[in-house]
């Protein structure tokens, strides 16, 4: 509707205003119980006309909403004012007639101020009579107003302290609103910003709260009962029996008799009105991630908040980003997948109950982008009632001593992302990825052969007499989970059977700050002072290849996934989208990536990582794995690693597709030094379903293959043919020639026995390891027997 029109009258009616408030002053005289000094100092014209009557511009809190990844499904709301604006279009007719009826029913006929009714109240509150407010609708909505647009707590005062100097404020700003805008615009916003208890702020959340229902659906009798809380929303509550006779009267008596009286609705209508029930109860509101709308979303909502907190496009406190969170209407979709997140969790819990100690920790995030995409465990996003206490006592001793308990089954610490008191656990052999990552930047080969011994004897210090330390030193000496592993391997047989004895010197060999550098790029955080303290001094840490820092299940899906991203490292987000209460989109939370490691580094690590999981490497020969049913349990191209920490106290299993990758870990969170061993089974299982389920209608997409062959290869070099010398000479030779040379398996050859029958390879990288096959004397096949002749692979020498 088009603004009305202002003219003379208007301005006459400012005068008149004025006349009248100078009037009261005198007649202050005649009752002098009035205690009207306030007033009097403001009403005369010319103090009149100098009070302000801009009102500044505000906008009162709205609800922020946040979606799942379908922009539909509503996660969780976050408020400080359980509000929502809604246009005027979408409130009911019955509630707009209501609300007249209750506060103003001179509405469509006065400029903002109701003079008689002015008049009426000064002489009525002097006289000791009652106590009469006159203020129309317009000047309600200024008072709101002003209480809304404080910038401190003295403004909010003087905007609602009962005063004549405060209803002579009012005045003059309801004059000047009515000229800026039409009764629909003030109708509007007062129906928007008013109070109706209960949590409820507008005419939106009031609807919601008391009835369950859109304000566009409010019959006569529940308009009613709204219209006249707002006079006294405590008063009229109709949850206390003392409220609810209140409200029943005022509505029955006052309200709907006054609606029949204005022509809003017949006395038939009014007699319908009448029997309707007044709510006993409301509906529960709920405010931030402890009031999900399925549990299991907690800890992802949980994750999303912390991410918001962290955001400085949201303020450049704490504080001030809370209050945009919690008050500036955003509307905010996830990347929460709900199929990947129910699958995962349905998965936790056919393996781990929520009461148990040991948790299951599940966290998937999609290459390229950072989203993240799941985030699963067995325990219940709730605090845990101190006076009616549910979770078990801490397995921690110390804990345990004084009867402390534990998270479980009730927590909301971010177990999966880290924050607050969980600075991780620590995870094992999937840190070896990024030595593979290191040695590749640094130009050594996936075929690059090392001789891993049952226990290596490494420069790094372990300190005298420790259990990792080699015997009668303080050097490091780490062993491998088995004997069985001991041999010579490269890059996809020694990452496929994750042989720690192989990844040790091959770190030393790339320089281990080198290897703690890749972590950094993607994007593992140092959370622990050990952990800080060693990264600071990184050269001599030798263990991280072997995953002794603390990590977290996000950030290692995500370092995953910057394999599968092409070297593309994104942060992660919980966020695809956020738009603001008046619809614009802002750019916060988009992915933010860079290149961590050139692309066919990338490729041929992810080459290698194919191997731990079942897969096929298209470059080179895997030769075991350790989780081998992954790829047919997942039916997709895969990539991956196993971890296992000292005594199984931690469990880890990461694989990934294009689409998604999964990290799970089995771990203690209240003690990580306790004495259980973790299962294998139960984690791999949990991260092999889950994928499998979330790949169920994706398309099976092959990994990229590094256009640079030298990075697969290297640059190989003859090995000198050492064919039929004594073991001495033979080593002598090949050592000579800048390669490593290891005594071998025993073979059939024409050589004498125990002299060398050849060599296992022709070529290799420089300081790659070579071995020499030893003779056992027997007759083999000769080379130049035309019936049997030998492959050219398999001649002495050149295997």
């Amino acid at each position: 509707m088009r603004r009305r029109d202002h003219n003379i009258f208007t301005n006459a009616t400012s005068l008149l205003v004025c006349g009248l408030l100078a009037g009261v002053v005198v007649a202050a005289a005649a009752f002098p119980a009035a205690a009207m000094t306030g007033l009097a100092a403001k009403a005369g014209g010319q103090g009149f006309a100098g009070l302000p009557s801009e009102l500044k511009n505000f906008s009162s809190p709205q609800i922020t909403r946040v979606y799942a990844s379908d922009g539909r499904t509503l996660l969780s709301q976050f408020y400080d004012e359980f509000r929502s604006d809604v246009p005027l279009k979408d409130i009911s007719k019955n509630m707009q007639n209501a609300i007249i009826a209750a506060e103003d029913r001179k509405f469509y006929d006065h400029n903002g101020v109701d003079l008689k009714g002015v008049a009426r109240a000064f002489v009525s509150n002097s006289q000791g009579d009652s106590h009469q407010g006159a203020s129309t609708l317009t000047m309600q909505y200024v008072r709101m107003s002003l209480a809304y647009s404080a910038t401190n707590p003295q403004e909010v005062v003087d905007a609602t302290k009962d005063t004549p100097k405060r209803k002579i404020n009012e005045m003059k700003y309801a004059l000047q609103v009515e000229k800026q805008l039409t009764k629909e615009q003030i109708l509007e916003r007062y129906l928007n910003i008013a109070p109706f208890g209960n949590q409820a702020y507008g005419v939106y959340a009031a609807s919601q709260v008391y009835f369950n229902k859109k304000p566009k659906d409010l019959t006569v009798g529940q308009a009613a009962m709204l219209a006249g809380m707002v006079k006294a929303p405590s008063s009229f509550n109709p949850t206390v029996k003392s409220g609810h006779e209140q409200i029943q009267v005022r509505r029955d008596d006052y309200i709907i008799p006054e609606m029949v009286a204005m022509g809003a609705i017949t006395q038939a209508d009014a007699d319908k009105a009448k029997k309707e029930k007044i709510p006993t109860k409301v509906k529960p509101v709920g405010n931030g991630c402890v009031s999900v709308a399925k549990n299991s979303w907690g800890f992802f909502c949980d994750y999303f908040y912390r991410w918001w907190m962290d955001q400085e496009a949201f303020g450049a406190t704490s504080y001030d980003r809370e209050r945009r969170l919690k008050s500036g209407g955003y509307q905010v979709v996830t990347t929460l997948d709900l199929n990947g997140q129910a699958s995962a969790r349905a998965e936790i819990a056919d393996r781990q109950a929520d009461s148990s100690q040991d948790a299951l920790l599940l966290a998937g995030i999609e290459p390229g982008t950072g989203k993240v995409r799941l985030l699963a465990t067995n325990r219940k996003y709730a605090l845990d009632d101190p006076s009616h206490p549910t979770n078990k006592i801490s397995p921690d001793p110390k804990k345990k001593k004084k009867k402390i308990r534990g998270s479980f089954p009730k927590t909301t610490n971010p177990l999966l992302t880290g924050g607050g008191d969980i600075t991780g656990y620590q995870a094992g052999s999937v840190f070896k990825m990024f030595t593979m990552v290191a040695a590749l930047e640094k130009g050594i080969p996936l075929s690059y052969p090392i001789n891993a011994p049952a226990v290596f004897h490494s420069k790094y210090n372990a300190g005298y007499g420790t259990p990792s330390s080699c015997p009668g030193s303080d050097d490091w000496c780490p062993r491998n989970a088995s004997k069985s592993e001991a041999g010579v391997f490269n890059m996809w047989s020694g990452f496929g059977k994750s042989v720690n004895t192989f990844f040790v010197p091959l770190e030393q060999k790339v320089g281990a700050e080198n290897v703690v550098a890749v972590a950094k790029r993607f994007g593992v955080q140092f959370r622990t002072q050990v952990d800080i303290n060693n990264a600071k001094n990184a050269s001599s840490w030798g263990a991280f290849t072997l995953g002794v820092m603390n990590s977290t299940p996000l950030e290692m899906a995500n370092a995953y996934a910057t394999l599968a991203g092409d070297g593309k490292y994104c942060a992660p987000t919980p966020v695809e989208q956020i738009k603001t209460k008046d619809g614009e989109k802002i750019d916060v939370g988009k992915p933010h990536c860079i290149q961590a490691t050139p692309k066919n580094v990338a490729r041929a690590a992810l080459d290698a990582a194919r191997c731990p999981v079942g897969d096929s490497a298209q470059l080179g020969s895997c030769k075991g794995a350790t989780a081998p049913d992954t790829r047919g349990i997942v039916d997709r191209p895969v990539f991956g690693k196993t971890g296992t920490t000292d005594n199984s106290k931690t469990a880890s299993l990461i694989v990934g597709t294009t689409s998604l990758v999964v990290a799970g870990y089995m771990a203690n969170p209240d003690w990580q030094d306790h004495t259980n061993q973790m299962s294998h089974y139960v984690i791999n299982k949990a991260v092999q379903y889950t994928l499998k389920d979330y790949m169920k209608k994706r398309p099976s997409v092959q990994f990229k293959t590094p256009t640079n062959d030298d990075i697969t290869t290297g640059d190989l070099r003859n090995i000198p043919d050492v064919t039929c010398d004594s073991i001495g000479k033979a080593k002598d030779v090949i050592r000579g020639a800048g390669f490593d040379p290891v005594v071998g398996p025993t073979v059939d050859s024409d050589c004498p026995a125990g002299h060398a029958a050849g060599t296992s390879e022709s070529r290799t990288i420089k300081d790659g390891a070579v071995t020499i096959e030893v003779s056992n004397g027997k007759k083999g096949k000769k080379e130049d027997d035309p019936q049997n002749p030998l492959p050219e692979k398999t001649k002495p020498g050149r295997r």
